[in-house]
């Protein structure tokens, strides 16, 4: 299982997200956690990487009939040998890559 942390901004992002959007995030956590440990991503994750940021990836999902849900998050040190650390650091829509 990747261990996490969370940056003080994406908390304050998640806390401003309606019900429905934290749960599309934890569904859509629930499928990154498992592609993280195949090392592949699904198409439908749509992770990539954002421009003029080095590092940082986004993974973006359907909200249904409002904007895509985003997130974007890097690779932190492992804090457990042989497991991902993932560092999520903003969570919105596409107004979160302006600081990503």
């Amino acid at each position: 299982m990747p261990t996490y942390e969370t940056l003080p901004r994406f908390t304050a992002d998640l806390d401003r997200l309606t019900p429905e959007q934290r749960r599309k995030f934890r569904q859509t956590v629930a499928a990154f956690v498992e592609d993280l440990r195949t090392g592949t991503f699904r198409a439908g994750l749509r992770v990539k990487r954002v421009q003029r940021a080095p590092g940082v990836y986004e993974l973006t999902w359907s909200a249904g009939t409002g904007p895509a849900g985003r997130a974007t998050w890097e690779y932190g040190p492992e804090h457990r040998p042989g497991e991902q650390h993932i560092v999520w650091r903003r969570i919105g829509t596409h107004d979160i890559l302006a600081g990503p």
